[in-house]
């Protein structure tokens, strides 16, 4: 019988690409994700994946349960959310504030589910960035805010009685075209400029501002071609093969494995972000964000 905890393993090694990115976004070891694949194996009585030296790909019979498992665990994690939803009985209007590279990608789908099964439940949500989230929410102009770590990412500090829970990691990548053979596998970071540079502004100062500390004067703004804060545009112009660009992991996954984006390794950068779900404890609509934030984790767990 299939064991859900190792499809969900097995899913998160192929959307990771290995078994120690999958590690780290499952807080386990190495060795247990491995274990767990070779108890799937056996189960199954095939081989799953090819191991790569630098990437991990699934076999053809891989592929088949990969697809399967993604759908069977998206179920369960519905039915989970469902069942929460309905019996919590959620009513009233939440106002939810967050950045367009983390709602579209992250809460959408968990918004409309939660809705679907709480016809009362009204929910709004307005995308700015991250500064003007914050001040926003400070004023009470919003009851959530989903945005990276505030202190870290913008350089500012929560009011007491502001909660902030952890919801998940999230890296920029480096991305360029899937059609175009010769964007390198790996680079250091000042080869940045071998392709021209998409650059995504505005959404992670904290980003920017330690690609400006490391390139000096070569920095991001001024070699880049085109900018935007849309990450819907950046992911055309890049398919497009105008340049190459940072972008959020979460927003182009699906296109890295469907091979219309590619990604580049940067051998001496990587940049990794604290999403946070902050909300007020002493709001009347503590158990409204709680469950909605119970919904969020369950999603990113499945």
């Amino acid at each position: 019988m299939l064991n859900l905890q190792q499809l969900h393993t097995f899913v998160t090694v192929i959307s990771e690409g290995s078994m120690t990115a999958a590690a780290d976004k499952l807080y386990l070891t190495q060795p247990a994700v491995s274990q767990q694949i070779r108890n799937l194996e056996e189960e199954m009585g095939v081989e799953l994946l090819v191991r790569g030296v630098r990437q991990i790909k699934a076999t053809p019979q891989g592929e088949v349960l990969y697809e399967h498992a993604k759908r069977i665990l998206q179920q369960v994690q519905q039915a989970e959310v469902g069942v929460r939803s309905m019996g919590a009985e959620l009513k009233g209007h939440m106002r939810i504030g967050t950045m367009n590279s983390i709602g579209l990608h992250i809460m959408s789908p968990i918004v409309s589910r939660l809705m679907r099964h709480n016809p009362d439940l009204m929910v709004r949500v307005d995308y700015q960035k991250g500064e003007e989230l914050i001040k926003a929410f400070k004023k009470g102009q919003f009851d959530v805010l989903i945005i990276p770590e505030a202190e870290e990412e913008f350089g500012a500090e929560m009011d007491a009685g502001i909660e902030g829970k952890f919801l998940l990691k999230e890296e920029l990548w480096l991305v360029g075209s899937g059609k175009d053979s010769s964007i390198p596998p790996q680079i250091t970071l000042k080869e940045i400029g071998l392709f021209p540079l998409v650059n995504f502004i505005d959404e992670f100062p904290g980003f920017q501002k330690k690609m400006r500390d490391l390139l000096g004067p070569a920095s991001t703004e001024n070699v880049s071609v085109f900018e935007s804060s849309n990450v819907g545009t950046l992911k055309r112009v890049i398919e497009a093969g105008l340049g190459w660009g940072f972008l959020p992991s979460h927003s182009v996954r699906k296109q890295v494995r469907a091979g219309r984006l590619t990604r580049t390794h940067i051998k001496d950068f990587h940049y990794e972000i604290d999403l946070v779900f902050y909300y007020n404890r002493k709001s009347d609509k503590k158990v409204l964000c709680e469950t909605f934030y119970q919904a969020l984790s369950q999603q990113e767990k499945g």
